[in-house]
C-alpha cells in the first residue's frame, strides 16, 4: 500500500506519523496493514496542494498511490476571514486538486473537514445528513472543499472533526497553557459548545477508515460536549495550573475583538455513523485530555509550549 499524507508536519499529520511508527494510537493498536505501508509525508514546503501544477508534478514523480490523506488546511479562522482567497485556495482548491490526481490513479482520498460547516444555531449534535450553513469564511472554504473533492473523485471520504488539539502546531490547549504562564486569569467564551478532539483519536479513525471502501461523509470527534470556558478550566485542572477562567459571552468577546470571525454557538457532531464502519470508538473528551497531559509532558519535558 502506497500512501501520501499531506500537511504532514501539522498537528494531525504528525500524529498520524507517530501512530504509524508506534503501531498504535492512544486508543489502541492500529491495523497491521500500516506496518508494511510505504508512506510519503509531504509538508507544505514539499507540496502546495493549492497549486494544480505542484500536485501534478508531485504525482508524476512518485509511484501511484492507493490512499491519500489530506491534512493540509488553513485553519486560522480569523486569518481566513481576512484573506478568503488564500483560504479558498488551500481549503477548497487544494482538495479538488488532490481529488483530480487521485481519481486518475483510482486512489482513495481521505479529506479532513470541520464542524464549522454548520451554523451552530440548531440544537442537538449535527448528523452527516444535516444541511450545512457556514457563518465564517473558514467554514465556507471548507464546505467548498468537501463538494469539490467528492465531485471529482467518488472514492472520497469526507471526515468532519472539531476543536482539534495535538502535540505539534497551534491549538487551544497550548494557547491556554501559554497564557497561564503570563496571566493569573484568562477570559474565555462560555456560550459556544462543541467536542474537544484529540489528534491521536482522530488519527486512529482515519487510518482505520481509509482501509475500507465505505466512501462518504463521516463525523469524527471525541465523545461529549463542553464550552470553550469549560475546556479551559479542564486544561488547567489536568495540568495542575492555578489560573482563573473568567467566562464571557460571544457578544462580549466580539465587542472586545471586532476583527474576529463569527463562530458557531453549538457545533457538536454525532459520530454514530463512523462507528458502523470503524469499531474502535473515540474516547470521551476528558479522558483524551488526561492522556494528552501525559503525552505533552513526555514530549516537551514538562515545559509549557
Amino acid at each position: 500500500m502506497h500512501v501520501l499524507i499531506t500537511g504532514a508536519h501539522g498537528q494531525l499529520g504528525s500524529e498520524i506519523q507517530r501512530c504509524v511508527e508506534r503501531g498504535r494510537s492512544e486508543i489502541g493498536p492500529i491495523s497491521d496493514a500500516w506496518k508494511v505501508a510505504l508512506i510519503d509525508y509531504a509538508g507544505s514546503a514539499d507540496l502546495d496542494v493549492s497549486s494544480i501544477r505542484s500536485v501534478d508534478s508531485w504525482f508524476e514523480s512518485h509511484d501511484p498511490y492507493d490512499v491519500v490523506i489530506n491534512c493540509a488546511a488553513m485553519t486560522n479562522v480569523d486569518g481566513c476571514e481576512k484573506d478568503f482567497s488564500r483560504a479558498f485556495a488551500t481549503n477548497a482548491l487544494g482538495p479538488m486538486n488532490l481529488a483530480i490526481a487521485t481519481e486518475r490513479q483510482g486512489a482513495k482520498l481521505v479529506h479532513v473537514s470541520t464542524d464549522y460547516v454548520f451554523s451552530g444555531e440548531e440544537s442537538g449534535a449535527r448528523l452527516e445528513s444535516d444541511v450545512p450553513c457556514p457563518i465564517s469564511a473558514y467554514g465556507r472554504s471548507k464546505l467548498a472543499g468537501e463538494g469539490l473533492a467528492t465531485s471529482r473523485n467518488p472514492r472520497t471520504f469526507v471526515v468532519r472533526t472539531a476543536w482539534l488539539y495535538g502535540l505539534e502546531g497551534k491549538n487551544f490547549v497550548k494557547t491556554m497553557l501559554r497564557l497561564a504562564q503570563a496571566h493569573s486569569r484568562v477570559t474565555v467564551v462560555d456560550d459556544q459548545v462543541g467536542n474537544p478532539t484529540s489528534a491521536s483519536d482522530l488519527a486512529h479513525e482515519l487510518l482505520a477508515l481509509s482501509l475500507t471502501d465505505a466512501f462518504g461523509t463521516f463525523h469524527a470527534t471525541c465523545e461529549g460536549t463542553c464550552s470553550w470556558a469549560d475546556f479551559a478550566q479542564a486544561i488547567f485542572e489536568e495540568f495542575g495550573i492555578e489560573c482563573t477562567v473568567e467566562r464571557c459571552s460571544s457578544a462580549e468577546y466580539l465587542a472586545a475583538h471586532p476583527e474576529s470571525a463569527e463562530r458557531p454557538r453549538f457545533s457538536a457532531l454525532d459520530s454514530s455513523s463512523l462507528y458502523a464502519v470503524v469499531p474502535e470508538r473515540m474516547r470521551t473528551w476528558r479522558t483524551a485530555l488526561f492522556s494528552y497531559r501525559d503525552s505533552y509532558k513526555s514530549h516537551f519535558g514538562g515545559n509549557h509550549a
